[in-house]
């Protein structure tokens, strides 16, 4: 393992200091000797609560390196929670390996030295198209997300399902805390009527009669409650829910009023 590169002139010598490549290498290095093992929630619960690196693999390419400030097992769950409610996705083709880093150095994490060790060599396309991104904020809603954007690859499920209703009444406020904490992509919603601030959510009661529904039912359904401009916009890795006629580029579906729209049928 070569530390740097020396250019020698006799009485004279440059030489270049490559610690950074050199721990990039060892990582790597570490890694590569692990066996891939299926992300799933036995296999998180088996590793240690311990901070460190780890790489996702589809179909046994890398696709994305990531670091875990705090626990491996629980960045690892974020991923599996994620990668579950995605479309064209196939949860038993992605596999994972994972190292434990007792850090001392603080110039340069272990997550970038392994990111830099395999970009050149076109590995790990999720570090570089929105992955690891969770709620994008309101003011990115109306961004046009291009097609090698990972939202727009494994776009959010609207079939997956909501389970753990109430069977009969339950108001709308509550209702909604349910499938926000359910579903396995961001759910954003105004919690105030208007500027007034005037919650009003609570006032709705609707009824179940059954203890699970699909996403996209779950968002006709709360529409149907709420009067005109409400809306619920579907992008393609989130949903959000605001009192106001959004349109966006990059919407996949609207729901208004209890009917679900085609961005074509808006436009």
């Amino acid at each position: 393992m070569s530390l740097g590169e020396q250019r020698d002139l006799g009485n004279y010598a440059e030489f270049k200091l490559s610690i950074t490549k050199a721990l990039g290498d060892q990582l790597s290095e570490h890694l590569a000797t692990l066996a891939k093992a299926p992300l799933t929630a036995e296999n998180l619960a088996k590793l240690p609560p311990l901070k460190g690196v780890y790489q996702l693999y589809r179909h046994g390419d890398l696709v994305y390196i990531g670091k875990a400030d705090r626990s491996l097992p629980q960045r690892l769950s974020r991923h599996l929670r994620k990668l579950s409610g995605r479309e064209n996705t196939d949860i038993e083709q992605i596999t994972f390996t994972a190292l434990s880093v007792d850090e001392d150095f603080n110039a340069v994490t272990p997550e970038e030295l392994l990111i830099k060790k395999h970009q050149g060599d076109g590995e790990a396309p999720w570090n570089y198209n929105g992955f690891g991104i969770n709620d994008p904020g309101k003011e990115r809603d109306t961004t046009f997300f291009g097609p090698d954007h990972f939202d727009q690859q494994y776009p959010a499920r609207l079939d997956w399902v909501i389970d753990g209703l109430p069977v009969g009444k339950i108001d709308l406020k509550s209702l909604l805390q349910i499938a926000k904490t359910n579903l396995p992509y961001t759910f954003r919603y105004a919690h105030y009527r208007d500027k007034k601030k005037i919650e009003f959510y609570a006032e709705f009661e609707v009824i179940l009669d059954a203890p699970e529904m699909r996403a996209g039912e779950f968002f006709e359904l709360v529409s149907a409650q709420l009067p005109s401009p409400w809306q619920i916009t579907v992008l393609p890795g989130y949903v959000v829910m605001y009192p106001e006629k959004l349109r966006s580029k990059s919407a996949r579906r609207y729901y208004i009023e209890g009917k679900s729209f085609d961005p074509a049928d808006l436009t």
